[in-house]
């Protein structure tokens, strides 16, 4: 058989599988695969390193979002308040989620998105637990079950990840996204994001499993490109130089499309449903949307032990669980009352409730939904 032609698509081809099998890494199934041993450790330091970017940028990103809740609430209690954008403590909190988004940016470019992507559960026990030593709120048995589960699931998604080591090129993210896998997934993802699309803006259509499956989507392209940019900047720092390539803009300009329509997306299903609705459900969406890009993409699952993948699979639904049950009725704590009632005034007897209106400069509507009330006479008189 012909060698492939000097410059030709035939021996850039060769070229990109030649990086890859020197790129790509899988470890041995054996004594240590699957058990936290000394050989194990040995494997997976690279790994290890990104799991504790990602745990670390996590906690911060739980400490940044108590602090401007504090902010806010001190803001709420002053006779005169600031706009909030004016808060010293409301900027701390917005540089720290900055510094632990970074962190989670720079975990993606050390270890597998199958291992990184599901470890976002600590980001809400985390902020569950600062929230009782913080902002004095109550801790409930749901609260330990959930933290206890979320643990236990971290702890089996970490030990049992793929264990796989990949440095990500240039000519590797080239490879994967001309790739027949990538491609066919990327045509079904349009195809469902159209559809769903359609029945949310044409139809009128705003469940909250159509919201955050739009998301979850977004999320796929924004793994997959966040660890391409990561790693190619990785990549440069320790070994070659890879900015220089179009694919890294590319991937660049994919990462910060899709973070942009994401977080629109998310902000609309925030506002129609509670934070502990969209919390536990976005989180759910988002960690099977990167589990699969990262299986299709980068192929973090190739040669792995079936018993690997159910006892991972397992760690993951552990970490949803957790996540359910430390987000559970925890807003119905600190709704206020959402009406007056006057039937219970000494003195007073009325039929109806008068329930307050955000929406107008009266302070409240009658059942009809008007805002007048009828004189003596029975004429209406404008309030």
């Amino acid at each position: 058989m012909a060698a492939p032609a000097p410059g030709g698509p035939g021996a850039a081809a060769s070229a990109a599988l030649d990086e890859l099998s020197r790129n790509l890494t899988y470890g041995a199934l054996g004594a240590g695969n699957g058990s936290l041993s000394g050989a194990w450790y040995r494997r997976n330091q690279i790994h290890l390193f990104g799991v504790l970017l990602a745990i670390l940028g996590n906690l911060v990103i739980s400490i940044s979002l108590n602090i401007q809740k504090y902010s806010h609430l001190q803001l709420a209690h002053q006779e005169h308040p600031r706009p909030y954008f004016k808060s010293v403590l409301w900027w701390g909190g917005i540089i720290l989620m900055a510094v632990g988004e970074t962190g989670n940016f720079a975990a993606y470019g050390f270890a597998p998105i199958t291992l990184i992507a599901p470890l976002g559960c600590m980001s809400v026990t985390g902020s569950a637990i600062i929230s009782v030593m913080f902002l004095k709120e109550n801790l409930r048995a749901s609260d330990l079950l959930g933290m206890t589960l979320a643990f236990a699931g971290t702890y089996l998604l970490v030990n049992f990840a793929p264990n796989i080591t990949q440095d990500i090129s240039a000519r590797t993210v080239q490879y994967y996204f001309v790739g027949w896998q990538f491609m066919t997934y990327g045509i079904l993802e349009i195809l469902i994001f159209c559809i769903l699309l359609y029945f949310h803006k044409r139809k009128g259509i705003k469940h909250i499993a159509i919201l955050l499956t739009l998301v979850a989507l977004l999320a796929s392209l924004t793994v997959i490109s966040v660890k391409a940019v990561s790693g190619m900047i990785t990549f440069s720092v320790t070994d070659k130089m890879q900015l220089t390539y179009p694919i890294f803009y590319i991937m660049f300009i994919i990462m910060i499309a899709s973070c942009v329509f994401q977080v629109k997306l998310l902000n609309q299903a925030t506002k129609l449903y509670s934070t502990a609705t969209v919390v536990p459900v976005n989180h759910t969406f988002f960690t099977i949307s990167a589990i699969i890009a990262g299986t299709i993409f980068y192929q973090e699952f190739l040669g792995a032990a079936f018993l690997t993948i159910f006892i991972y699979l397992f760690g993951c639904f552990l970490s949803f669980l957790g996540v359910v049950l430390v987000t559970r009725n925890r807003e119905k704590e600190h709704l206020p009352q959402s009406y007056i009632d006057f039937g219970h005034v000494p003195g007073k007897q009325m039929l109806d409730k008068i329930q307050p209106d955000s929406n107008g400069l009266s302070y409240g509507t009658l059942p009809d939904g008007s805002d007048s009330t009828k004189s003596p006479s029975g004429e209406k008189k404008e309030v």
